[in-house]
């Protein structure tokens, strides 16, 4: 007995003997290091946030609409002309084995106000179920039977993905008569005045070559994890996209509820897929080419955000790597490009790409959920107050401006964000460093009506496949933190030291949820 507790003591005494060696000359430095790193990289986002901010407030007072911008009139009917006086419109519909959603795309596609004769609606199907290709390829069918000129196209393979699917879409033929081009995510519904309302846009500013409307979310009341999608999104659209379309006539296509001039899209090289991200690189290709994009923030464009959190999280994943990858392919090309001004170039390296699709999300969890929680366990580091409370909440409080309804939810926003910022600081690495998953395409899960109405009919089945499959749901490495977390916040509770310890439960709780899989909507299999 009494030489087990002479060994355990040892242990223990020789643990404590390696981190005090080890503390000092290594970990300290080290520490302080990276405190100073993540300050400068806070201060960056923070300088960025502050300056979209007040520009959207002078947009706002100044009430700076696109069609005081440029030349907006309807386009006119003319007798004489007939209906050409309205150019051919090509309406891209890509998809894939989108069972619960396909019919609302295409009827609102085929619902949009244009002249029959001057618009074509063209259905990509790169669908693996062949008894959704029967679906889709039927739905294509009972328009055309109305009169609608719709195409209905498949190819033999999947290469390129989406980006692939509308290449090999603008190869054929009847595209050539076409003078710009719509595309529409299969859960997107387009109101009827959509094309009533871009198209005057590029036939009167020969200048312009995209225009994009904003996204409306049909579900955002689902349930917790749509609401804070809807935040971070509102606030992209609200301000991100308005403020670059103000100041530089540039912003990342959204990649649908967009229109394209055709030409511009040719001149820029037409779809790439050599990142995951195929609507950024065009976008980011067009505007070195010195094309202006537009963005109609009051035209809204209904879809449905994803409910699940693997489907977020592989959306997510998509997002963020693709970005990054980009962005290490085309920092030469932007920064040598002799077309556009230096000033559009710095926006494009700096604020676009370096700020906010890498900085934004390293900083996050690096310095909230790493650095943070460490400087309690090793006491001689300290973060200032206003790295630690001030910037961030700043930072916060200047995102939650997009969706004011949604106030009240700020703390969740919070604890969310620095969750998925773990899921999203990896694939930015694994974008900049082109590793492991950096082409990985997973079309982002549509639930639609029915799924819905069957995961309510099916209640009584969900707690028990919730424990029998609870393996398959459990991210360890978001358990690994969260157990972390906890363990700084008791640490800092017991020993008083720097007083961050409700932030630490809390956020450890937050990663514990989402590591057990408890976010977001559940669908019990059929």
């Amino acid at each position: 007995m009494d030489l087990n507790i002479y060994f355990d003591h040892g242990i223990t005494s020789q643990i404590g003997l390696f981190w005090q060696q080890v503390r000092a000359p290594l970990l300290v430095p080290f520490l302080k290091i990276m405190v100073i790193l993540c300050l400068a990289m806070s201060l960056m986002l923070f300088v960025d946030k502050v300056y979209m901010g007040i520009v959207i407030v002078f947009i706002k007072i100044l009430r700076k609409k696109p069609e005081k911008k440029y030349k907006w009139e309807p386009i006119k009917d003319d007798l004489e002309l007939a209906n050409s006086s309205y150019p051919m419109v090509l309406i891209q519909i890509p998809m894939y084995n989108e069972r619960e959603v396909y019919q609302l795309s295409i009827g609102a596609a085929c619902n949009l106000s244009w002249p029959a004769d001057r618009i074509l609606i063209q259905v990509l199907d790169d669908s693996t179920d062949p008894i959704i290709k029967v679906m889709v390829e039927q739905e294509c069918k009972r328009w055309a039977s109305k009169g609608v000129n719709i195409k209905y196209e498949i190819r033999d393979n999947r290469k390129g993905y989406k980006a692939g699917a509308l290449k090999e879409g603008m190869k054929h033929n009847y595209v050539k008569m076409c003078d710009f081009v719509a595309i529409f995510d299969a859960d997107f519904q387009p109101e009827f005045d959509f094309l009533l309302r871009t198209v005057p846009f590029l036939v009167h500013n020969p200048e312009i070559g995209l225009v994009q409307a904003r996204w409306k979310f049909v579900n955002s009341d689902e349930c917790l994890l749509t609401r804070m999608q809807e935040m971070s999104l509102d606030y992209h659209f609200k301000v991100e996209q308005e403020v670059g379309s103000s100041t530089h006539a540039f912003f990342g296509f959204n990649g649908t509820a967009g229109v394209w001039r055709i030409s511009a899209l040719n001149e820029a090289g037409g779809w790439k897929d050599r990142t995951t991200v195929e609507d950024m690189d065009l976008a980011v290709r067009a505007g070195l080419e010195g094309w202006k994009f537009v963005y109609i923030g009051d035209l809204k464009v209904k879809n449905e955000l994803p409910s699940t959190f693997k489907a977020y999280r592989y959306q997510q994943h998509r997002w963020s790597c693709g970005p990054a990858n980009l962005f290490k392919k085309m920092v030469g090309e932007i920064a040598s490009n002799k077309k556009v001004s230096i000033w559009k170039r710095f926006y494009l390296i700096y604020s676009f790409f370096f700020v906010r699709k890498i900085i934004a999300h390293i900083v996050t969890f690096i310095f909230y959920c790493v650095i943070i929680p460490t400087t309690v366990l090793i006491p001689e580091v300290q973060v200032p107050i206003w790295g630690a409370v001030y910037i961030p909440s700043t930072i916060t409080l200047l995102n939650a401006v997009g969706t004011p309804r949604s106030f009240y939810l700020l703390i969740f926003w919070i604890l969310f964000e620095n969750v998925m910022s773990l899921h999203r600081t990896r694939a930015t690495f694994i974008g900049l460093f082109e590793v492991g998953r950096v082409n990985e395409w997973v079309v982002t899960e549509k639930l639609g009506d029915g799924i819905k109405a069957k995961t309510s009919t099916k209640a009584s089945r969900k707690s028990r496949f919730r424990i029998g499959e609870w393996y398959n749901k459990v991210h360890f490495v978001e358990v690994f933190v969260g157990l972390y977390l906890m363990l700084c916040g008791w640490y800092d509770y017991s020993f008083e030291k720097n007083r961050f310890y409700i932030y630490l439960f809390l956020q450890g709780v937050a990663f514990l949820v989402a590591g057990f899989g408890y976010i977001g909507v559940f669908v019990p299999n059929s």
